[in-house]
């Protein structure tokens, strides 16, 4: 799917509306927005489904077939190990759990609104499997994954693994004068007083002048809540994911639409008859050449080689598990194990 060229310049452009597609149509510097939603049947004990498989192709299954898709994994739905190069993924999970190992040496459980941030940097293999815990009832997932792309000077950098748990993402709830509310997730750019957790240092999203944002909006129905400005020359869009429309200066956008917006002014927002959740990415384009071969991001075609030839030779640090598609004990709660060892979990 081609980058989406946001809105920029005269803020007095019209909006520009669209159906979603599949990824979500992006613009630097977002390469990729990915929503998962997978109505997954109970577990079968060994943390996959308790379903037959026929009728999907075995480790690339997207189908979708009963409302839910085994992607790459074999037993167990997921991404097994996979490489990455010069960018960055944020993913936040809603609903569900994600099972993270990497070349690096973390791992990682996490979900139920917690989110990783991932620099991947010069290189780095992970692997992101969906564990199926309940054997008595479905283990619906949900979540989405960002790409962001790094700059030229960052797309050798370590990698960097951080874990923001749900408890410490910031949420601001704001109420019209009618009483409805309007609640954000604020996983990246300040929303008025309200401050993110820092970026891994070497992000985009870490330079101030980058104006990133990366918020998740849920308004009740009819709500009404003003969308404050950016900053000129920054990109940004508003993907309606739920929900039946919203108004956007009055012109209506139905669900599964995104509008493009024009950095410089507010806009005035207001839910329709049903609730309505969007996601609002936004940041000043990079603006440097995106030489991409799949997950390996560079900025020049003789980059895009040596990274190739180096993944052949390394394979980034090689692979310490048994498995390419590893996942931890069923009675493991959410935990994240950094490169050096350290444990942390919710709430330390």
């Amino acid at each position: 799917m081609p980058p989406l060229e946001a809105a920029r310049g005269d803020p007095s452009v019209a909006l520009a509306v669209a159906p979603l597609s599949s990824p979500w149509q992006t613009f630097d510097p977002f390469l990729v927005c990915v929503h998962h939603q997978d109505a997954y049947p109970p577990a079968n004990g060994r943390l996959g489904p308790a379903a037959p498989l026929s009728g999907r192709d075995p480790g690339n299954d997207f189908s979708g077939k009963d409302g839910w898709s085994m992607y790459h994994g074999r037993a167990i739905p997921g991404f097994p190990a996979h490489p990455h190069y010069g960018f960055e993924t944020v993913t936040l999970v809603r609903r569900g759990l994600v099972d993270h190992s990497d070349s690096l040496g973390a791992t990682a459980r996490y979900g139920q609104g917690d989110v990783q941030w991932l620099t991947t940097g010069r290189g780095v293999q992970h692997a992101e499997m969906f564990p199926l815990l309940r054997a008595d009832a479905p283990n619906p997932l949900e979540l989405f994954q960002i790409w962001l792309n790094l700059p030229r000077s960052s797309k050798r950098a370590a990698p960097h693994f951080a874990m923001f748990w749900a408890d410490r993402v910031p949420r601001r709830v704001d109420t019209d004068p009618a009483g409805r509310a309007t609640e954000v997730l604020v996983v990246a750019g300040a929303l008025g007083e309200t401050r993110p957790l820092a970026p891994p240092p070497e992000s985009w999203a870490a330079r101030p002048e980058a104006d990133v944002a990366i918020w998740a909006i849920r308004m009740a129905a009819g709500a009404r809540w003003f969308l404050p400005p950016a900053r000129p020359g920054s990109a940004r869009a508003l993907y309606l994911f739920r929900g039946p429309a919203v108004r956007v200066d009055g012109r209506e956008v139905p669900g599964a639409h995104l509008v493009r917006l024009a950095p410089s002014v507010g806009r005035a927002l207001e839910a329709g008859a049903g609730e309505v959740e969007m996601l609002l990415l936004q940041g000043r384009p990079i603006d440097e050449p995106v030489v991409q071969h799949g997950p390996f991001v560079a900025s020049s075609p003789e980059e895009l080689r040596g990274v190739l030839d180096r993944y052949r030779s390394t394979r980034f640090g090689g692979w310490r598990f048994e498995s390419d598609e590893p996942v931890h004990p069923a009675e493991e709660g959410r935990f994240a194990r950094h490169p050096d060892g350290r444990i942390e979990r919710p709430g330390d």
